[in-house]
């Protein structure tokens, strides 16, 4: 899978996804990082009253103010399981309190030195590290004395023995006993994170749900109006016209947008009119010309003149077909496509015309018959004239039906094929000079493909050698 496919898949093609991905992403950073300093400060904040609470025993212990000590830390058995740091006694030690394979806390080893040396109590070493109640035995003889002190029912303290302690053992300068010191450790990482992306999630969920919200807000009548304009492009009816809604810059906007789409439809209206006026005005006089030339007595020049006085009247009805196109007033009909294509080969063949009738498809739409017979009539002219003749094939390919004219003629060079299907544009001379014609058929074959939703396509058949054989027009129908 190619990173432009990769990047099409993870990012919305709509505008709200876009933007929320977008505003989401940013606020995820912002309150990401926002969680992260909160959660050091925070772990910082605990770590600082811990060691604050351990450098005040180990001093009053060391300068004999443990009564004052027990005094300003006597807490009530509801304190025993408290969230702050529970005090124990400081116990005198002749050796460093660390076991084996107990880690230290390199953080709090520094904070508790720069407290104690900024009130001057010199230290020769500091060790601090977590250990659970239950592994320390002079914690758990403490909790028991505090039970019987305090009168309460025995193992009541036992529910504490999970909680972490944290040890901080201190080598006064000069001595080589221990002083050791145990505080409730703050609490652990988990503890303190899963409350904090909770809050953080929370936060995060409002924010998104407000811009969400303000996204749909703006997006909403805008999905309405691009739908409109699309029902507007297809059928050219202003009839069903968006209110306007959302922020006032949106509103102004489908304000606009209807005026023009009623101004586009007046204009249309305009042209039909003008058009039919011009179709009137043309053919009444053509009509008095072909009873005219009835007196002519040279035969040939009467033919000539019937045949020029047929051109205008057939140049003139693709004019006004290919104007009208846009604007169809028959409605689709349900239709066996495979039997209308068969249906128009039968007329040429009975016309004696070079025209075969190759594999067809049992396919039904929703067709407009009429003109999906010219264009397909059109194509077959064109493969007649230029070809020598025609074979016509139809069938499913995908979500779309195609119906297929090949010819034997010399093809279209290929830089001229698109312009080919432009109005009044005609052919190298060379294919056949005595063609005549205005250069209108594939234009109003292509207008009927695409009033149907559909598309025309030339290319040239070629031998393996890179001759080429022919011309292959295709009609592609959407099925759906």
């Amino acid at each position: 899978m190619s990173p432009s496919s990769i990047r099409r898949r993870l990012i919305p093609g709509s505008l709200t996804g876009q933007m929320l991905l977008a505003v989401a992403a940013a606020l995820l950073l912002v309150q990401g990082l926002g969680a992260m300093l909160i959660y050091r400060a925070e772990r910082d904040r605990l770590e600082a009253e811990a060691m604050n609470a351990v450098a005040f025993r180990l001093m009053a212990q060391a300068r004999g103010s443990e009564r004052i000590a027990r005094e300003r830390w006597r807490q009530t058995a509801r304190d025993v399981f408290a969230n702050r740091p529970h005090r124990f006694s400081v116990e005198p030690s002749a050796r460093t309190p660390q076991r084996a394979g107990e880690r230290r806390d390199a953080s709090a080893e520094e904070k508790l030195h720069e407290i104690l040396s900024s009130q001057d109590f010199p230290t020769a070493e500091v060790v601090v590290f977590r250990r659970k109640v239950s592994a320390d035995t002079f914690a758990r003889q403490a909790l028991a004395r505090r039970e019987q002190r305090l009168g309460l029912p025995e193992g009541s303290a036992e529910r504490t023995w999970r909680a972490d302690l944290m040890v901080a053992g201190v080598r006064p300068a000069g001595s080589t006993a221990w002083m050791v010191a145990r505080v409730r450790a703050p609490p652990s990482m988990n503890a303190m994170l899963v409350p904090l992306l909770l809050q953080t999630l929370a936060l995060y969920l409002v924010l998104v749900g407000v811009v969400a919200w303000i996204l749909r807000r703006i997006t909403r009548p805008l999905a309405a109006l691009t739908r409109q304009v699309e029902h507007f492009a297809a059928t050219q009816d202003p009839s069903a016209q968006v209110e306007p809604t959302g922020p006032q810059d949106v509103r102004r906007l489908i304000e606009a947008l209807n005026a023009m789409e009623a101004r586009i439809a007046a204009l249309l209206d305009e042209k039909d009119v003008m058009l039919g006026a011009i179709g009137h005005d043309l053919k009444t006089p053509l009509t008095a010309l072909r009873v005219r030339i009835e007196s002519v007595e040279d035969e040939a020049e009467r033919g000539r003149m019937a045949r020029t006085i047929e051109d205008i009247v057939h140049t003139l009805d693709d004019i006004l077909s290919l104007a009208r196109v846009g604007r169809p007033s028959d409605p689709r009909e349900r239709t066996e496509l495979s039997a209308l294509v068969a249906s128009i080969v039968e007329e040429y063949e009975d016309m004696g015309e070079p025209v075969e009738l190759e594999d067809t498809q049992r396919t039904v739409l929703e067709l407009r018959p009429t003109w999906l017979r010219r264009a397909l009539r059109n194509l077959l002219d064109n493969a007649v004239r230029y070809g020598t003749r025609a074979r016509v094939s139809m069938a499913n390919e995908g979500n779309a039906a195609v119906i297929r004219v090949d010819d034997d003629g010399p093809g279209i060079p290929e830089a001229s094929i698109e312009a080919m299907m432009n109005p009044f544009t005609r052919g190298d001379p060379s294919r056949n000079s005595a063609t005549g014609g205005a250069g209108l058929g594939l234009a109003l074959a292509r207008a009927i493909a695409e009033q149907h939703g559909g598309t025309l396509s030339l290319t040239n058949r070629r031998a393996p050698d890179g001759r080429v054989e022919g011309l292959s027009a295709r009609i592609i129908l959407p099925l759906t």
